[in-house]
């Protein structure tokens, strides 16, 4: 039994702190003081997307910036968001064909990357490490990679946030930008918890090389043979990473007792959206990139990003590239990428090897049309996004379109998802052709999507005519 003649006293004041600490933590929200489990600050301030946020880009010399914008070297600025300055923030140019064609074409709308952290030790905006905007290139809506962001959200796929912002530079307005979180820290803590694992952004360095790495084919044990996973990790890899990463690769590739190497759940609501929205500047084209990584104790996720080529319209680098809407919006969903690329994805084909797995992500198909597309969300978004940003668009100095261009944009893109859902509806109820070689022997089983143009979306030519209104 503890004696003191203090005992009691302690004892009260104990309780007493216990009661003020409950109370604290009941209203702690009310206070000021935000749970742990709550979404970070940046998400509520420049990821409000119910308006359109300022951007401010403060350059000591922006015309030598642009001239130099596909060296993609940065430089620092003053960055002031909705009237809240930072100083020494890296600024520069980012994207792959997208900027070597906005320079080709002569034009100076690039999409930026802001890097809050670059010049100084522990810099960010809220929490945010870094963050892009968008310039939507080759997407006359504005909206393509903002819709698919959503999707993405609904099915529950860790997705970057994003929302409109009017930039302006030195003061003077440079046109309206989707600003997207970059995948980075801040969106790792935000999605995985403090405690996260690791995360790649895998990228080919030439198309004419195998880049196995890049489609997640397990090559040997060798990390020197994964040069496009390693070398774009957005953290440092020590041996250990390397082996679990390695490891999972090579159980994917089996085929075999995959949940030990893959979050297949995540997997399959993932591709259930990549599938729909017909992007093959992707892991299912040609390519094989724009998607990001995420290992955790051996286990692989794939993640979104980069959609301004969606909905079919990624023809870069293609000699015939296939315009016919009724050959794309009736894409199939069960091989969507030709034999000889999809056996070399592993993380799609080993995965609709097994019965189990390709019922779940018919199921998801089915979900996702249900509650995202028949609904009326999706048209509901679209109709209530585009008034947010008409007025912006209709001002854009540097616009890739005409505002006339950019409704006609938006009314497609519409058209194009209700009749993407009507398709794939009949793919799941049997009633038109899901594999490219039931479609070879029933062309004409289908919906008809005749009457629209996918190139209204955005098109070369609309980069063209850019070039020849702003020269004026």
């Amino acid at each position: 039994m503890i004696r003191h003649r203090y005992i009691d006293g302690i004892c009260a004041l104990a309780m007493a702190l216990a009661l003020v600490l409950t109370a604290l933590l009941a209203h702690g929200e009310t206070l000021g003081i935000q749970k742990a489990s709550a979404a970070p600050e940046y998400a509520f301030r420049l990821f409000d997307d119910s308006r359109v946020h300022t951007v401010d880009l403060q350059v000591e010399d922006w015309e030598g910036f642009l001239a130099a914008a596909p060296a993609e070297e940065y430089v620092p600025c003053t960055v002031t968001v909705d009237g809240e300055a930072f100083s020494q923030v890296g600024l520069r140019a980012k994207g792959n064909n997208s900027l070597r064609l906005t320079e080709e074409y002569g034009l100076s709308r690039y999409s930026l990357k802001l890097e809050f952290d670059h010049y100084l030790d522990g810099g960010s905006y809220h929490g945010l490490d870094k963050f892009s905007l968008d310039a939507s290139f080759q997407d006359n809506s504005y909206l393509k990679s903002f819709l698919v962001y959503d999707m993405m959200d609904s099915m529950e796929v860790p997705a970057p946030l994003c929302s409109y912002a009017w930039v302006t530079v030195n003061g003077v307005p440079w046109g309206l930008f989707l600003a997207v979180e970059e995948p980075e820290e801040a969106f790792a803590r935000r999605n995985f918890g403090a405690d996260h694992g690791l995360l790649y952004k895998p990228d080919y360095r030439s198309l004419r090389e195998e880049n196995a790495d890049v489609a997640l084919r397990y090559v040997d044990s060798d990390p020197a043979s994964y040069p496009n996973l390693f070398e774009n990790a957005k953290f440092e890899v020590d041996a250990a990473g390397q082996a679990r990463l390695i490891e999972a690769l090579r159980v994917l590739s089996t085929g075999e007792d995959l949940e030990r190497a893959v979050n297949v759940d995540e997997v399959l609501r993932y591709f259930t959206v990549q599938v729909f929205v017909m992007n093959w500047d992707s892991y299912l084209g040609h390519t094989g990139h724009n998607y990001f990584l995420y290992e955790e104790d051996g286990v692989l996720s794939i993640l979104p990003w980069d959609y301004n080529l969606a909905f079919g319209t990624y023809a870069l680098g293609m000699t015939d590239p296939i315009r016919d809407p009724n050959i794309l919006i009736n894409w199939p969903i069960n091989t969507p990428a030709r034999g000889e690329t999809m056996l070399e994805r592993p993380l799609y084909h080993n995965l609709m090897k097994n019965n189990a797995y390709f019922a779940q992500y018919h199921a998801y198909f089915d979900q996702f049309l249900t509650e995202y597309l028949e609904s009326g969300r999706c048209e509901a978004l679209l109709r209530e996004t585009q008034a947010l940003i008409a007025p912006y668009v209709a001002a854009d100095p540097t616009a890739f379109c005409t505002y006339e261009d950019h409704l006609l944009a938006v009314d497609t893109l519409i058209e194009v998802c209700r009749l993407r859902a009507q398709s794939v509806r009949g793919q799941l109820d049997g009633a038109y052709p899901a594999t490219l070689a039931q479609q070879a022997e029933h062309p004409d089983l289908g919906v008809d999507a005749s009457h629209i143009s996918l190139q209204d979306l955005g098109d070369f030519e609309d980069l063209e005519e850019a070039a020849r209104r702003l020269s004026r």
